[in-house]
């Protein structure tokens, strides 16, 4: 099934990470690793270099997922999803305190709380087996 939602979805969301993941080193010279605050990409989602290789690891996950086949797809995005979920929660916590290691802002997690719609209502919810009903 080349034509998969989840192949799709998990190609281009991993193509896109991987891409801004490369982007954000150009903001963050200078800025300590785990720095609490950070350059801003695009001018409004503030990274870090840890910020920058999570973004490059999940990329790379998801486009490698997406080759693989529609399983490891579906997996890699319920799973990276669900991660975007907690983080996209959590990350309202930790913004402005010693915790916040990925130097996340608002932006940051209204990013990671779609990002994790998308891909949790993809990795749970495409490709289910079609069941016919018995009258």
């Amino acid at each position: 099934m080349r034509n998969s939602p989840n192949r799709i979805v998990a190609t281009v969301f991993g193509a896109v990470y991987v891409f801004v993941g490369l982007l954000g080193f150009a903001v963050t010279g200078g800025v300590g690793f785990i720095a609490t605050e950070g350059g801003l990409l695009l001018g409004i989602f503030e990274v870090n270099p840890l910020h920058n290789v999570a973004r490059l690891l999940i990329g790379a996950a998801l486009l490698i997922a997406g080759f693989v086949g529609v399983a490891a797809a579906k997996a890699v995005n319920a799973t990276v999803g669900g991660a975007y979920l907690l983080l996209g929660i959590v990350g309202f916590f930790l913004a402005g305190t010693s915790a916040n290691i990925l130097a996340l802002n608002t932006a940051d997690h209204f990013l990671h709380l779609a990002s994790a719609i998308v891909l949790l209502g993809v990795g749970l919810g495409a490709e289910r087996s079609a069941r016919v009903a018995v009258a």
